[in-house]
C-alpha cells in the first residue's frame, strides 16, 4: 500500500516521505531558512555581456549574478541582420524576465533561461514561445500517439506552445484542458504585474511544498496522504479538493500518540541517508562518497554468503546493491554523474541482468537518468538530473560524515519528543557537542518547553566540550530513578589520556623464525696477474692467444686424413 506521509513537527520543517508499506522511496524537504529558486520567475537587469562564453550575467537580486546561455534566450531577443542571420539584441542594463532553471552550488550561481515554463500537474505551459511544445520523452508507444491526439484538441494561444508531462498518461481531453486554463490564468497574473516591477524583483514562485505534492509527488496508486499538523491539513485539503477531486477523500489527518514517522518506521529510514556506508540484507554493503566531480559509489561483498560459489555471491550481491543504489540516489537526490564500482563478475549474462535491474529500479524515478553499459573494469556510468539540492546541501553537511548542528539538533529533538511521550519517563538527559547545544538551548528553546510541559517532564540539554559532531547521547531516566543533580555537575569530564602505550604487555610479541638461516658457501678470491700481467694489458699482448692457437691447431688436426 502506497501512502504520502507529511510530517510537520515543531513548526519550521515540512517532510514529506512516499511509502510502499514501511519501504521509504523517496522523501522531500521544506524549511524556512532554505529558499529555493528553481521555477521562480525574476524580473532582471543584464549586468555584464560575455562573448567568450556566449553567455550573460543577470542581476536577479541575489547575492551571486545568474548565468544566461545566449542559447536559451527566446526568439524575441533574435533579429536579422543585413546579411539575413539572427543577431542578438541583448543589451548590458537592459530589464529582462528570466527563470531559474538550476540552483545556486556552492560559488556557483543560478542558471537562467527567458523561456519561461509553469509546470502543472499534467502539463507545463510555455507562454513566450511557440515551438516549444510536444510531448515528455519518457512517453513512447501508442500512449504517445493518444496524447498527441489529446494535445491537439486543446485550444493553445497561437504564440504559446506546451508539453504534456508522463502525469498526463490516460487523462483525458477535459482534464488537460483545466490543466491548461489553470497555467493559461496564472501566467495572465503574472504579466499584470511585470510592468509595475523594479529591477530586480522576484515576480513568481514555485517553491510551495504542498502544491508539490500534489503537482509531482501524487500518483493514481497512492492510497492515501496522512497529515500530522491541523493546519498544513486544511492547506493540503482545499489545494487538492480545487486539483485532485476524485482523490480529496484521500487526505487524512493523523493525530495519534505514535509520531507519523515512527508509526510507519521511516525515521531509523531517513537516518540511514545520511550514512556513507549501508548495509545490504545478503551481508553486503555500499558506500556512497561525493566529491566535486562526481559521486563514487563502491559495492562490496563484506560479510555476504548468499551463493554457491564466488560468481554467483557476487551477482546475487550486485543485483541487491542496484536495486539499493538506484533508491539512494533517489532519496538523497544525487545529481550529475554517478560511477558505481560492482563486484567483478565473469559471466557476461550476469553484468546484463544486474545492468537491467538498475534501469528498472530507476524507471519510476522523477529526475531524468542516463545509463551507460557495465564496462570490462565492472564500472556503471549513471548520470542523472538534478531536481532540487541534494540531502547534503539541504541539511548543511559539511562533510560526507559530519552533518551541521541544525540538521542534527533536530534529530536529536525528535527523539526527545518520542521518549518523552513513553509511559513512566521523568527525566531526559542530552549529551550533545557545543554547537549543537547551543542550537537547542536557543533556537529550539521554545520547542524543549512546550515538550516539558506536555509530558510533565525535564529535559536537561548538556554541553559535552569534549566531543564534536555527529556524537550525541540521549538517556531516557524513569520517575522513581531521577536524582537531585545540578546540570552543570552532569557535564563530562576530560578524558584521560591512553597510557597503555607503555604497557610492557600490551606490545606486540614479535615471533622468532626457528630457520634463521645458514652460513653462505665461501667463495674463491680472484687470481691478480700482477706486475706482468699488467705489463703485457699495457703492450696489448693477450694472455689468452696461445690457448686459443693451440686449441684451431688441434681442431686442424681433427680434420687429417689418416694415412
Amino acid at each position: 500500500m502506497k501512502r504520502i506521509l507529511i510530517n510537520s513537527s515543531y513548526g519550521d520543517e515540512l517532510r514529506v516521505a512516499l511509502v510502499d508499506g514501511a519501504k521509504l522511496y523517496d522523501f522531500d524537504t521544506e524549511s524556512p531558512d532554505k529558499v529555493l529558486l528553481k521555477g521562480s520567475i525574476f524580473k532582471a537587469t543584464v549586468s555584464r555581456i560575455e562573448s567568450s562564453l556566449d553567455a550573460a550575467f543577470i542581476n536577479f537580486g541575489s547575492e551571486r549574478h545568474g548565468f544566461l546561455p545566449l542559447k536559451d534566450l527566446s526568439n524575441e531577443f533574435y533579429k536579422k541582420n543585413s546579411e539575413g542571420k539572427n543577431e542578438c539584441t541583448l543589451k548590458e542594463g537592459q530589464e529582462i524576465i528570466v527563470q531559474v532553471t538550476k540552483e545556486e552550488r556552492g560559488t556557483k550561481g543560478a542558471a537562467l533561461t527567458t523561456q519561461i515554463g509553469l509546470a502543472g500537474r499534467f502539463i507545463v505551459l510555455i507562454p513566450n514561445s511557440s515551438r516549444s511544445g510536444g510531448i515528455s520523452r519518457r512517453i513512447s508507444g501508442e500512449e504517445r500517439d493518444q496524447i498527441k491526439e489529446a494535445l491537439d484538441s486543446l485550444n493553445i494561444p497561437d504564440n504559446m506552445s506546451a508539453i504534456v508531462r508522463t502525469n498526463g498518461i490516460g487523462r483525458s481531453s477535459e482534464e488537460l484542458s483545466l490543466d491548461l486554463a489553470y497555467l493559461l490564468a496564472l501566467w495572465d497574473e503574472i504579466n499584470k504585474n511585470i510592468p509595475e516591477a523594479h529591477s530586480p524583483s522576484l515576480i513568481y514562485r514555485d517553491d510551495k511544498l504542498i502544491v508539490r505534492v500534489a503537482k509531482d509527488y501524487f500518483k493514481d496508486d497512492i492510497e492515501e496522504i496522512l497529515i500530522d499538523d491541523l493546519d498544513t491539513f486544511n492547506e493540503a485539503k482545499e489545494f487538492i479538493d480545487a486539483v485532485i477531486p476524485d482523490h480529496a477523500d484521500k487526505v487524512k489527518l493523523y493525530d495519534e500518540e505514535i509520531p507519523l514517522f515512527n508509526r510507519y518506521q521511516i525515521e531509523s529510514q531517513i537516518e540511514l541517508a545520511f550514512q556513507r556506508e549501508i548495509s545490504l540484507n545478503s551481508g553486503g554493503s555500499i558506500v556512497i562518497d561525493p566529491t566535486e566531480a562526481m559521486t563514487a559509489v563502491d559495492v562490496n561483498s563484506a560479510r555476504s554468503t548468499k551463493g554457491k560459489d564466488i560468481e554467483d555471491t557476487a551477482y546475487k550481491t550486485n543485483l541487491e546493491a542496484a536495486r539499493e543504489v538506484a533508491r539512494q540516489l533517489r532519496l538523497r537526490d544525487v545529481g550529475g554523474l554517478v560511477v558505481i564500482d560492482f563486484i567483478d563478475m565473469l559471466d557476461s549474462s550476469h553484468q546484463d541482468k544486474v545492468e537491467s535491474a538498475f534501469r528498472k529500479a530507476v524507471y519510476s524515478d522523477r529526475a531524468r537518468v542516463q545509463i551507460s553499459g557495465i564496462s570490462k573494469f565492472g564500472l556503471l556510468e549513471v548520470s542523472r538530473q538534478r531536481l532540487r539540492p541534494s540531502l547534503n546541501e539541504s541539511y548543511d553537511i559539511e562533510h560526507v560524515l559530519v552533518r551541521g548542528p541544525r540538521s542534527l539538533g533536530q534529530s536529536i529533538l525528535r527523539i526527545i519528543g518520542e521518549d518523552s511521550a513513553k509511559d513512566n519517563t521523568g527525566e531526559i538527559q542530552v549529551y550533545v557537542p557545543s554547537d549543537v547545544a547551543s542550537y537547542l538551548l536557543n533556537e529550539k528553546r521554545q520547542d524543549i518547553i512546550n515538550i516539558e510541559k506536555t509530558n510533565n517532564i525535564r529535559v536537561l540539554v548538556i554541553a559535552d566540550p569534549y566531543k564534536a559532531r555527529p556524537y550525541y547521547k540521549v538517556v531516557r531516566i524513569k520517575s522513581s530513578e531521577i536524582k537531585n543533580v545540578e546540570s552543570y555537575n552532569l557535564t563530562p569530564n576530560s578524558p584521560e589520556p591512553d597510557t597503555g602505550w607503555r604497557d610492557d604487555k600490551n606490545k606486540s610479541k614479535v615471533m622468532k623464525p626457528l630457520v634463521d638461516g645458514i652460513k653462505p658457501p665461501k667463495m674463491p678470491k680472484k687470481k691478480k696477474d700482477g706486475l706482468v700481467g699488467w705489463i703485457k694489458s699495457i703492450a696489448g699482448i693477450d694472455s689468452e692467444e696461445k690457448p686459443k692457437a693451440k686449441a684451431r691447431k688441434n681442431n686442424q688436426n681433427r680434420k687429417r686424413k689418416p694415412r
